[in-house]
């Protein structure tokens, strides 16, 4: 009688605090799936964190992957007419990324939109004066 009444406060403590962390996990891979799964528009943004500047922005259906190995990650897109790209960012030391969800009613669901920062890729001129 003394281990039932010393085992049954601990099992249902157990199972409350189980209960609340196994919500969260349910959550964050039901969300992981359907994104991954195209059925979310993300956008993720690369940051050159030495200059603070944007490099670019990749706005569409995705599907992210950190490709710890290589030190890249690895985009797969779906564009309007059903079909897949497969894009690659690599990553430093100095470069840093956000995804967002943001997933909307007035957002194209199949449109996939990349913005690069000229200054990150336009040589400044100099000129003598």
């Amino acid at each position: 009688m003394k281990k039932f009444l010393f085992l049954f406060p601990c099992l249902a403590m157990t199972a409350a605090l189980t209960a609340c962390s196994t919500e969260a996990e349910r959550v964050s891979y039901n969300l992981s799936q359907q994104a991954d799964s195209f059925n979310d528009v993300r956008q993720i943004t690369v940051i050159n964190c030495l200059q603070g500047d944007v490099l670019f922005q990749m706005t569409g259906k995705m599907s992210i992957t950190a490709d710890i190995a290589d030190n890249q990650l690895e985009i797969l897109v779906e564009d309007e007419n059903g079909e897949y790209k497969k894009h690659f960012i690599g990553l430093s030391d100095n470069v840093t990324y956000v995804v967002e969800d943001v997933t909307s009613g007035d957002v194209n669901q199949y449109k996939y939109t990349l913005n690069f920062n000229p200054k990150m890729w336009l040589p400044e001129v100099a000129t003598i004066e």
